[in-house]
């Protein structure tokens, strides 16, 4: 049976194999395994290539969010707003810090805050509103701008961009426009490591020092500490890794653009009943997520993995029904658009090395299935 994995981390490596072998050979041969010039030079890549003054590289993308959190000082009633479909790392690092997630719902177009639920969450104890990437698109990044201004208070933007490496607003990568803002390089990220790791990025001096104290036990000479930190540092090998596939992060990006355009274009013509992703011209998705809605989204996907075709749900259960959060007495139906999506999102299989007869299985499958259904 044909199988089509969700993800292909194997196929990838094959193409930088060499290239990451010397990387990680390097880094054992120097036994420099914390810090050092591997995560220096990474961090400076890193950031010349989002056009920001500051990156400092951190243990995973969730604790970017934690750390960055912490640099605002935010108080136990302090609000942050957080959209109600995203992966639970966004909220959990509100609550992480003491303060309190305020859920928003999505627009269905994107996926991203819905600006009219946007305008009635924003209170005086609004302190943040977290813009999340999320699936390689970005949100309405100048919309959400005006909103803050128009209500005359002083509310920090925060980009969750760990789904977005590379993808680019009205000419700008993302990471540029938050106070702070958080990429993740899980292995399966479009910017992936060997392991956990991740970036928080910055144009601020002063947050960027005070980010480098607290990813550190609160130090920057050893056994002296300024303040409280934590133990969240990158790790050289993954500084190393992340250094060899940057270079190829443009390129993978087009492949993984080239590859939703050809699923768009084969969906749309063979399979009407799906709904395929939207297009911005202002808006540059990187598609760390290829997704598809349909009100039969359980059998479609009971269907293509009896076909050998993995999909995942991202993500089936929205942040304001999870058990964690029922302090916060949201109940189902306070958000209509997230609730709607999570029972509809489907996402398919998605690589840079994925061929045009993969998809063409796919695609397949789920015209198949159609056709079943539709003639029950």
């Amino acid at each position: 049976m044909t199988v089509i994995p969700f993800t292909d981390l194997k196929s990838q490596y094959s193409h930088v194999k060499r290239e990451v072998n010397t990387a990680i050979k390097r880094v054992i041969n120097n036994a420099q395994f914390i810090g050092g010039l591997e995560v220096e030079k990474f961090e400076k890549e890193f950031a010349r290539y989002l056009k920001v003054k500051y990156v400092i590289g951190i243990n995973s993308g969730t604790d970017a969010l934690i750390i960055g959190i912490r640099g605002l000082n935010l108080k136990t009633n302090d609000e942050v707003i957080v959209p109600a479909n995203t992966f639970i790392a966004t909220a959990l690092a509100v609550s992480e810090n003491g303060a309190r997630p305020v859920f928003v719902d999505i627009d269905e177009n994107d996926f991203g805050i819905n600006l009219d639920d946007l305008k009635n969450k924003i209170n005086e104890k609004t302190k943040a509103i977290i813009l999340v990437h999320l699936y390689g698109q970005p949100d309405k990044i100048d919309e959400i701008k005006e909103i803050i201004k128009n209500t005359g208070r002083k509310i920090h933007i925060i980009e969750d961009a760990c789904q977005a490496h590379g993808a680019i607003y009205k000419g700008k990568r993302v990471g540029n426009f938050g106070i702070f803002s958080a990429f993740s390089f899980y292995p399966t990220k479009n910017l992936g490591a060997y392991g956990d790791g991740g970036a928080i990025v910055t144009n601020d001096h002063k947050l960027a020092e005070k980010y480098r104290l607290l990813r550190q036990y609160g130090s920057d000479k050893k056994y002296f500490h300024k303040t409280f930190g934590v133990n969240s540092r990158l790790d050289t090998l993954q500084a190393a890794v992340l250094g060899v596939k940057l270079k190829y992060l443009d390129n993978w990006n087009k492949k993984r653009q080239a590859i939703a355009n050809l699923y768009t274009k084969y969906l749309n013509k063979m399979v009407p009943e799906v709904n395929t992703p939207n297009e911005f011209s202002d808006r540059k998705s990187v598609f760390h997520i290829y997704l598809i809605r349909t009100k039969k989204r359980n059998k479609l996907a009971n269907y293509l993995k009896k076909r050998g075709v993995l999909t995942l749900i991202h993500y089936p259960l929205p942040l304001h029904l999870q058990k964690a959060y029922d302090y916060l007495g949201y109940k189902y139906g306070d958000f209509p658009n997230t609730e709607k999506a999570s029972e509809e999102i489907l996402s398919l299989p998605m690589y840079e090395y994925m061929t045009e007869k993969q998809i063409q299985y796919v695609v397949k499958s789920i015209e198949e299935f159609y056709k079943v259904e539709n003639d029950r």
